[in-house]
């Protein structure tokens, strides 16, 4: 069995959770939510959504 540990001075990311971002931050940082899939086009056509 191995001995060696690593230690780090700053925790893991994946446990280190995110701090809140507001809606309107996430807006204004990456724009509107998108659709998956494109319209197609009939519902382009007749204004479906």
């Amino acid at each position: 069995m191995s001995s060696l540990v690593y230690r780090s001075s700053r925790p893991d990311q994946w446990a280190d959770p995110r701090p809140y971002r507001d809606a309107s931050q996430r807006f204004m940082a990456h724009g509107a939510v998108l659709p998956m899939e494109e319209p197609g086009f009939f519902a382009r056509l007749f204004g479906a959504r």
